[in-house]
């Protein structure tokens, strides 16, 4: 584990959206940092996509709601 010094605009951000998404600050800039990295190894991918991936990487099933 390591420290990653990021802009204070930046941290309020991750505060913000951590609360909305029941993360810690911590977790939040993780999700960030992971799904930005897979965003620039896969360009052709939508967010949708790259969570999509995920979830299935983990084994999770998830409703598909646009099927309803």
């Amino acid at each position: 584990m390591g420290i990653v010094k990021i802009d204070d605009d930046l941290h309020e951000e991750a505060r913000r959206a951590s609360t909305v998404m029941c993360r810690s600050i911590n977790a939040q800039a993780e999700f960030w940092m992971k799904v930005g990295m897979l965003a620039e190894a896969n360009p052709t991918l939508s967010f949708n996509d790259i969570v999509r991936m995920q979830f299935a990487a983990a084994q999770v099933r998830s409703a598909n709601l646009a099927a309803a």
